[in-house]
């Protein structure tokens, strides 16, 4: 006997084949999305390691801000204190000036022809005032002060004629640039 089929067999083939195109892409679908998902996860993953090596390296930033400012302070301390030390020095080595100036200038004074009223010192100019019996002591005092170690220049400024307890004696007033080496 003879069989006929009265289905199309086209048709079985085209289910068929749009049966076997679904599960490729269904198939292909689920192997892009698990192959996207992965990308997702490893970048994910990635970001989330940089975001905690920006923290971490933000905490070190931080620390070594505080170092750095610390080191500031540490540098303004050094530095108050190598002034603090200079001025220290320079009075370590002015201290005795003031003693061995006015030891030089007791040994310049002649003896009984010559006083002095007043000394002043500003800085590195001397005013000195005092009362001699004549110009010409006057004039010695004056050269033995040039020729002192610790005077740099003197200038006799005036001399005038005073009378004291019935003597006359020649008032006089010397400025002079000193030097701090001895």
């Amino acid at each position: 006997m003879i069989r006929i089929n009265l289905l199309p067999y086209r048709e079985k083939e085209k289910k068929a084949n749009i049966q076997s195109r679904m599960i490729l892409h269904a198939t292909f679908l689920s192997l892009f999305l698990l192959v996207l998902g992965s990308v997702y996860f490893y970048f994910s993953s990635d970001i989330d390691g940089l975001r905690n090596s920006v923290r971490e390296e933000e905490a070190k930033l931080a620390a070594l801000n505080r170092q750095v400012g610390e080191i500031e302070a540490l540098k303004r301390n050094r530095q108050e204190i190598e002034q603090k030390l200079a001025a220290i020095r320079s009075l370590e080595r002015d201290r005795l000036f003031p003693v061995r100036m006015l030891d030089e200038l007791n040994m310049l004074i002649p003896a009984r022809d010559l006083w002095l009223e007043r000394i002043t010192q500003t800085g590195s100019d001397l005013r000195i005032e005092g009362v001699a019996r004549n110009n010409d002591v006057i004039a010695r005092f004056l050269q033995g002060l040039q020729k002192a170690g610790f005077i740099r220049r003197a200038d006799l400024i005036a001399t005038r004629e005073k009378e004291i307890a019935g003597s006359r004696l020649q008032q006089f007033i010397v400025t002079c640039t000193t030097r701090k080496e001895l």
